[in-house]
């Protein structure tokens, strides 16, 4: 369009605009006549019924506006105005607009960060066809522990149920692997034939397994993960030359899984279990359950067609079995597990950051009206209306908040960039926390959902009050009324009760963590090494170990183990199978017979057998470990010895047992001499001599009681595939320098075994990662809340100073010493304080609920807490009520009584 044709168009439209003005005109000239001749006709002079005319109408500027506001381009003008309005009135105002954008942005920042979070973990869908048709499947004991699958039982699911499109079971370890661009240990899954059906998903490259590979004895195949076949392979097309060695055995690369497959959580590898002989064991647990639910089938009705076939199992099988129903979850809801109560307890706690975050700047704008008070009181005097002054009003919060926002999105945006440091390795998902569409549209939503409290309350108390009394205080300044003063208490009550909601949320987690870490595991992490050493593990087809692959592991960790115990500054070189504390899932489990006398079994469905008689068995956690273990680990011996060099494979074999086992099974009796059968752990029927009792350890995590544990010596049962065969090193030397000198000495001797290196206390803050990590954002969220909550209070003991400034120069002038004015103002502030941690109290007491299953060693109403929180509160509300009161005692009264 020429710039000729832009000037025509815009003269017309202000041609047009200007013809419908002086219609309105005429037409309210014309009315003003009318009514005139009208109150001529009832008596009145000509000018005194022009003014009564005239008194009719009103504000004719009023009246014009009335009738423009009718048409939309009217609007859209309006809008216009209060729009450049709020620009001139907040850039005038650069304090008042600073300090409520970047408040604002603190509180819609921090929302949008821990949406990402809760987006990615709790509600974005799994990225699978008809995700909400995948389940997990348990068996259910009967105490109501959901258990993993038994091979047997799992054999009669799959067979007889009749609302699964597909069901399929797996298991998951760390296995040692070659054959790629380098050693590596990575995990490995042995899985059941419908797996990858379940999923609905095929292999970007290759293929799935083929019948010959899907049966016992038959060919080994496996399938790669994307970012596997990428790393050790280079992404190479051609899968047929590719062969990997996994714990010793060779398989052929059958297929590459697309990127996005990622199910178990981080594995590498998957081969078909039906390779191996399958035990039709009911009682060993070694196996979890997957399925995909026929279409139009409900979840209630896949549970209940599986809970049939659990009781018929129990029913024909009885003490045999350990299930006596089922349980099934969607897969999402599986794979987030207590991780949800985490995650929400952060939205919780941001929530309440944002709640005082507005509040703040309620408090602002509440202030700013009572300034602007006259302001408001002329434009309603010249006849703007309800509607008119809230329109205005939403403006200016919107651009507020819109400001405040795109800020917030910024920071939430950096926020989403340091995550992954912080992030415990355990949380599910993480890898899709990311900005997208809906964490930007729930930022805008909050952003807006801001904006128009904030206008609504701004124009409601803009509305509120006498417009006379507004217009009469003339020059004098004009602080705001009783009420206005009222509503900013209540906002600052509210923001002060949240905030104590927070505070008492971080104690608890606080003083929780603070419990855990100083309760003692039973051993000493300081100055120890972990070295996992990842030897091959060769099992046979039933998956025991064989007395060669047993001498041979022996001989390798034996010729390590010596070699690093020459290293300058190492005290002590141990091996085990498994860590507590840091790999807790890791460590094996399992029931064991009590033979004493008894001939031990000579099969293991004659251990089931014997095992149905309950004061003959017992229950345990199954360690591998050598003599050297206990010292390098600092567990102490309590009774009996350790591991010798004299139990060797073809000797008595022997095992050393926890304190709490020896509690558990032999109170007030001797467990030494005591004969056990563990078989089922490793495959090995012989039986075991209880020949030590050492300290108890606290297995399973720091926050679990010390279990029973069952050691057994690497030379006699050798790794299995339960194992993570580890060296232990404890040293006084530098760890960098033992780390450098240890990778030489088992790269020169094993350089295809795969290495693994750091220290204990890195792998117990690993297990403590995902506490601190919650700990850490609620203690931030508590922090800017209080700062907050203290800027509100300094806010409304300010703005009182200021509107009772008269009156304290009269208290000065008839007396009034300088602690009186101080207990006066500093009173204000307290009162505020006492009330906001009165609810905040309340609501705690039964929002704190919800941490129970979070906190370790303290109650979720732990009174400690619960006072300690309210004594910071009130100190901050004391300091924040002091400055304002400096200045209220420094008054000069004959300046305070002149004050306008």
């Amino acid at each position: 369009m020429s710039l000729w044709r832009q000037l025509s168009r815009g003269l017309r439209t202000l041609t047009n605009r200007n013809a419908a003005d002086q219609a309105i005109d005429d037409e309210i000239e014309h009315f003003l006549e009318e009514s005139a001749a009208a109150f001529t006709a009832k008596g009145l002079p000509p000018e005194e019924a022009r003014r009564a005319a005239r008194l009719e109408l009103g504000a004719s500027l009023s009246a014009r506006e009335e009738v423009r506001a009718y048409g939309w381009e009217n609007r859209v003008d309006n809008l216009w105005a209060d729009l450049r309005y709020a620009g001139r009135t907040l850039t005038g105002n650069p304090g008042f607009t600073a300090v409520s954008i970047l408040t604002l942005a603190l509180g819609i920042g921090a929302s949008t960060a821990i949406f990402s979070v809760v987006d990615a973990v709790l509600l974005r869908s799994l990225p699978y066809p008809e995700p909400q048709q995948i389940v997990r499947i348990w068996e259910q004991a009967p105490n109501g522990h959901r258990i993993n699958l038994a091979d047997g039982n799992f054999d009669d699911f799959l067979r007889q149920n009749h609302t699964f499109a597909a069901l399929a079971a797996y298991n998951e370890r760390p296995a040692s692997v070659s054959g790629g661009s380098e050693p590596a240990r990575v995990k490995w899954s042995e899985v059941s034939s419908g797996f990858f059906g379940t999923f609905g998903v095929k292999p970007l490259r290759g293929r799935v397994f083929s019948p010959d590979e899907s049966r016992t004895q038959g060919t080994p195949a496996v399938i790669v993960s994307f970012p596997f076949w990428q790393r050790y392979f280079g992404g190479a097309d051609d899968l047929a030359p590719l062969h990997l060695k996994i714990e010793g055995k060779d398989y052929a690369v059958a297929g590459v899984m697309p990127e996005g497959f990622d199910y178990p959580a981080g594995n590498a590898l998957w081969t078909p279990v039906e390779l191996q002989s399958q035990s039709q064991s009911r009682s060993a647990h070694n196996w979890r359950g997957i399925g995909r639910i026929r279409a139009g089938v409900t979840l209630v009705q896949a549970r209940q067609d599986l809970s049939v076939i659990a009781r018929r199992i129990r029913a024909e099988y009885g003490k045999k079995v350990d299930l006596q129903d089922a349980a099934v979850l969607p897969l999402g809801k599986a794979l987030v597990g207590d991780v949800q109560t985490a995650l929400l307890t952060l939205l919780g706690a941001v929530g309440l950051l944002l709640l005082v975050a507005c509040a703040n700047v309620a408090g602002l704008l509440v202030a700013r009206g009572a300034a602007r008070r006259k302001e408001l009181a002329l434009r309603v005097a010249l006849g703007a209306g309800r509607g008119r002054l809230l329109q205005q009003f939403l403006v200016e919060s919107l651009a507020l908040s819109l400001a405040g926002g795109t800020l917030g999105v910024l920071l939430a945006a950096w926020a989403v960039r340091l995550l992954p440091a912080i992030l415990p390795a355990n949380l599910p998902r993480q890898q899709g926390i990311v900005m997208n569409t809906g964490v930007l549209l729930f930022a805008l939503a909050a952003t807006f959902a801001v904006g128009a409290a904030l206008g609504a309350l701004a124009a409601w108390r803009a509305g509120r009050g006498n417009v006379q009394q507004a217009l009469a205080s003339g020059s004098r300044a004009y602080t705001g009324t009783g009420a206005s003063q009222r509503l900013r208490g209540v906002v600052v009550t509210g923001e002060i009760a949240a905030t104590l909601v927070i505070l008492i949320a971080a104690g608890l987690l606080g003083r929780s963590f603070l419990r855990l870490v100083s309760t003692s595991p039973g051993f000493h992490a300081g100055n120890l090494i972990t070295m996992q050493f990842s030897v091959p593990i060769e099992t046979e087809q039933n998956g025991a170990l064989g007395p060669d692959a047993v001498a041979r592991q022996a001989r390798l960790l034996e010729r390590v183990s010596a070699r690093l115990q020459a290293l300058p500054g190492v005290e002590s070189v141990g091996v085990s199978g498994a860590m507590p504390v840091a790999e807790g899932d890791n460590l094996a489990e399992g029931g064991f017979l009590i033979l004493n006398g008894r001939k031990p079994p000579a099969d293991f469905e004659e251990f089931q057998r014997m095992g149905q008689n309950s004061g003959q068995t017992g229950h345990a956690l199954y360690a591998v470990a050598g003599e050297e273990y206990f010292r390098a680990m600092g567990i102490p011996l309590v009774r009996g010895r350790m591991f010798a060099a004299q139990d060797q494979a073809d000797a008595q074999h022997v095992a050393v047992i926890s304190e709490a086992l020896a509690r558990q099974r032999w109170p007030g009796q001797d467990p030494l001499g005591q004969v056990l059968e563990f078989g089922n752990m490793d495959g090995n029927l012989k039986p075991l001599t209880v020949v030590g009792l050492v300290g108890d350890v606290r297995a399973r995590g720091l926050d679990a009681p010390p279990g029973p544990v069952v050691y057994v010596n690497y030379r006699q049962r050798g790794m299995n595939l339960n194992s993570t065969p580890t060296l232990l090193l404890r040293t006084a030397a530098p760890v960098k320098e033992v780390v450098q000198q240890a990778r030489a000495i088992v790269q020169e001797m094993a350089p295809d075994v795969p290495l693994k290196f750091s220290t204990f206390e890195e792998q117990m803050s690993g297990w403590l990662a995902d506490r601190r990590f919650l700990l850490l954002l609620v203690g931030l969220f508590a922090a800017a809340a209080l700062s907050l909550a203290a800027i509100g209070i300094y806010g409304v003991v300010a703005f009182s100073v200021a509107r009772r400034t008269q009156e304290i120069g009269i208290r000065v002038a008839m007396g009034a010493r300088r602690g009186d004015i101080l207990r006066l103002v500093v009173g204000e502030g307290a009162r505020l304080a006492m009330l906001g941690a009165a609810i905040g109290i309340a609501a705690s007491l039964l929002i704190t609920r919800l941490l129970t299953t979070l906190l370790f060693g303290i109650s979720s109403t732990d009174p400690v807490t619960f006072a300690g929180v309210a004594l910071l509160l009130g100190l901050v509300a004391v300091l924040a009520s002091y400055l304002p009161a400096r200045r209220a005692m420094r008054l000069d009264p004959n300046s305070a009584l002149r004050y306008e």
